[in-house]
């Protein structure tokens, strides 16, 4: 049985959430909050604690970033699933840093979100459609060794990219044209056979080039 807790502030989706889970084999919610901060509490005074949290991100007391931050910090066994409107590759990456496992937008399918609780407890991560090919076999290698030949040059963009930084900000920060940032990416994109800032930033985090909060 995989145990989850859920943070929204929206009484209805949270509700309409544990409705969803509750028809899911082998899983089960234990545990509601209207925000960061009582799940918080939730979490310091349970008997049990859950396997998943999910969270939003735009919650008042403590948003989703702060939560998951927390929760990384207390307790980190516990895999953590963003579940948000937002689909900003910047909005992803910072819930990754702060903690997050997996990232499900609230328009998906009932079937989605089933499949990442599923993946984050099995896996670690849920990737959904942010990586693939090889990226998945990094994700998913249990030694977390990464086999993978990159520069120091190459390495200071990994860290810059998981930041809110623009592609442009980037390249001052490093004193480089953008030209040459944007090799650099696509580089990066052909080395992990991925297409996306999310992935770059999924691997940075697994290969501890980038800590987690």
């Amino acid at each position: 049985m995989i145990n989850i807790a859920i943070a929204d502030d929206h009484t209805i989706l949270r509700k309409g959430v544990t409705e969803i889970i509750s028809k899911f084999e082998n899983m089960a919610v234990i545990a509601e909050a209207p925000n960061g901060k009582e799940l918080i509490a939730k979490l310091a005074a349970a008997a049990t604690l859950p396997d998943v949290c999910i969270i939003d991100i735009n919650m008042p007391e403590m948003n989703g970033y702060e939560t998951a931050a927390e929760i990384r910090k207390r307790w980190p066994d516990i895999k953590i699933l963003a579940l948000s409107m937002y689909n900003t590759e910047l909005n992803i990456i910072k819930m990754l840093r702060s903690g997050a496992n997996g990232y499900v937008l609230k328009d998906s399918d009932p079937e989605d979100l089933r499949v990442a609780i599923n993946r984050v407890v099995k896996d670690g991560f849920y990737h959904s459609e942010l990586v693939t090919g090889r990226m998945l076999n990094i994700l998913h290698d249990p030694s977390g060794k990464m086999n993978i030949e990159l520069n120091d040059r190459e390495i200071d963009f990994l860290r810059h990219a998981c930041t809110e930084q623009t592609y442009k900000e980037i390249a001052e920060v490093m004193c480089l044209s953008p030209r040459t940032i944007d090799g650099y990416r696509e580089d990066l994109f052909k080395k992990l056979n991925i297409t996306s800032r999310t992935g770059l930033a999924m691997y940075a985090i697994k290969a501890g080039i980038v800590n987690v909060k």
